[in-house]
């Protein structure tokens, strides 16, 4: 049984959700603030957190980057808030799906079950510190600068040996990478690789997962030598 954190402030939403995911057979808990529910990212250990981004003791974007600091969890935001800037400001910090408030319930049921399924968190994960001999997405470039693994697996990418965190967009964005290294993938390319169950994304939100990659995985990520930008096409990876 896969269970759902629900971080919702709105009784009526929060009992909806609760109610419709728990007939979905989901084990759902609800919290009502930001602090309860980071706790429970511990003591629950939900496969997936649906958050709203205005709670009565802080901000939803500020949750959603402390999970991320510690947890591959998947994070759909489902939130009243539906302008462009604030659903790439989510992407940004961690968030893997938006919703915007209202929503069809079978769709909010059939965006968390491809999250879960996405995420792959009901495999055993290892604990090593670097890919194990079966890393299904080995190793793309050996020289001395760079050293980039995957493991799909675990979900998990390495960077000179060491485990970096990424979301699963980001993931997924690097997978296409590391299998097609030198060709040019599109903005269109890349959309349809993170895209889940018709989830919102955009050109923008393309974007913004590549400068998050630069950062973990180029020396200096305003000169990129691996991601590389193709003006007016998209993006390619270098070895």
């Amino acid at each position: 049984m896969y269970k759902v954190l629900v971080i919702e402030d709105d009784a009526m939403i929060g009992d909806m959700v609760s109610m419709y995911l728990g007939e979905e057979g989901f084990k759902v808990i609800r919290h009502e603030n930001g602090r309860d529910g980071l706790q429970a990212v511990h003591q629950f250990g939900p496969d997936i957190i649906l958050l709203d981004l205005i709670l009565p003791d802080m901000d939803g974007l500020e949750l959603c980057q402390q999970v991320r600091e510690i947890s591959k969890i998947p994070i759909m935001i489902v939130s009243m808030k539906n302008k462009v800037v604030e659903r790439v400001n989510a992407l940004a910090v961690g968030a893997d799906d938006y919703m915007c408030k209202p929503f069809s319930m079978h769709e909010m049921s059939a965006r968390v079950h491809a999250l879960i399924r996405r995420s792959k968190l009901y495999q055993p994960k290892r604990s090593a510190n670097a890919p194990s001999s079966n890393t299904a997405v080995m190793v793309a470039e050996r020289d001395a600068d760079n050293l980039v693994s995957l493991d799909q697996d675990t979900r998990s990418m390495w960077v000179h040996g060491d485990l970096i965190e990424t979301t699963y967009s980001e993931f997924e964005i690097m997978k296409c990478f590391l299998k097609n290294p030198g060709r040019v993938f599109s903005r269109e390319d890349l959309l349809q690789t993170v895209r889940g169950f018709d989830s919102f994304v955009t050109d923008r939100a393309i974007d913004v997962h590549i400068a998050n990659l630069r950062k973990k995985i180029e020396v200096n990520p305003k000169e990129p030598k691996r991601i590389r930008t193709v003006w007016g096409v998209g993006y390619k990876f270098v070895l």
